[in-house]
């Protein structure tokens, strides 16, 4: 099991990732659509896990819908590269 210390660490670090996403998509000349949901889907992942150490049910709800969306995302970028190379 993880500790409080490790999943403070590791929400931290999706946080990081969350933000640095969102960033990304807005300054960004750019935005790589694999790269931008891959982020937040990785950064959301590392948050729910910090969560269970550190339960709070808003947080974890939110998360699921974030990684919703994010999964949502990868699949139209994985649609639309399909389409494109077609």
């Amino acid at each position: 099991m993880i500790d409080g210390f490790s999943a403070n660490v590791i929400g931290i670090a999706g946080s990081i990732l969350i933000v640095s996403a969102y960033a990304y998509n807005v300054y960004g000349r750019t935005v790589n659509a694999f790269v931008y949901n891959g982020t937040n889907l990785l950064g959301a992942l590392l948050l729910t896990l910090s969560l269970l150490v550190h339960f709070n049910l808003a947080s974890l709800l939110l998360e699921i819908v974030w990684i919703i969306i994010a999964v949502g995302g990868l699949i139209k970028a994985w649609r639309n590269r399909a389409d494109q190379i077609s």
